[in-house]
């Protein structure tokens, strides 16, 4: 049975300064995405392969983006006589849009990658996890599909960090040893990292010119 790893309760000033620094964090990768998009810049190290791990939730977010752009239209006619309500309404509509995109735009310019160094496993400008080979000790195939689990939990190969998308992983790397990544601002010991690559074939196939 699976357990997951329950921090200690922080104090409320904290959880308030942590969403706080949680909600930074997410802006400034949003506008990152945005200009790492414009000027063609993904983030993958020199000699590494990129491999996307979008394809899940790349039809969800275009339903999202699509229907909250038609909203700004609309809601502008149907608030139109009132400037003081328009205003507000219109920039937290365009805020919004760009928000969405920006977050499309985190997936597709920080994909996982597989290189001279290691593995870099990552959602978006959220999470990422830097694996270099002298730490990995397998890669392979081995699909979980889990709901409402948390990020990190135990399993038997020890404290593993679950990087979903849509509930789903696919590639299961364990570590010889534990390896420090940051999550949510605070910096966490993992022994292993499931994650999902819409290649897997690809992503096992570059691992293989790595590691036998």
């Amino acid at each position: 049975m699976n357990v997951g790893i329950r921090p200690s309760s922080p104090t409320p000033g904290g959880r308030l300064a942590g969403i706080a620094r949680t909600a930074w964090r997410a802006e400034v990768g949003i506008w990152q995405s945005l200009y790492r998009w414009v000027f063609r810049r993904p983030r993958v190290p020199v000699g590494a392969s990129a491999f996307a791990y979008h394809s899940p939730v790349l039809t969800i977010l275009i339903v999202f983006i699509s229907l909250s752009a038609l909203e700004i239209p609309i809601i502008d006619l149907i608030v139109h006589p009132w400037p003081w309500v328009r205003i507000p309404l219109l920039v937290l509509g365009i805020w919004g849009v760009t928000w969405m995109v920006g977050l499309l735009l985190s997936y597709l310019t920080r994909p996982h990658a597989v290189g001279p160094a290691g593995i870099r496993a990552r959602v978006g400008a959220d999470i990422d996890v830097d694996l270099p080979w002298e730490a990995v000790a397998s890669v392979e195939r081995s699909r979980d599909v889990t709901e409402k689990a948390p990020k990190i939990r135990r399993e038997a190969h020890g404290r593993t960090l679950a990087l979903r998308m849509q509930n789903e992983t696919n590639v299961l790397v364990v570590l010889e040893h534990p390896v420090a990544t940051r999550l949510r601002g605070e910096v966490v010991d993992v022994d292993a990292v499931r994650l999902w690559a819409d290649d897997v074939d690809g992503f096992l196939a570059a691992v293989r010119t790595h590691i036998p």
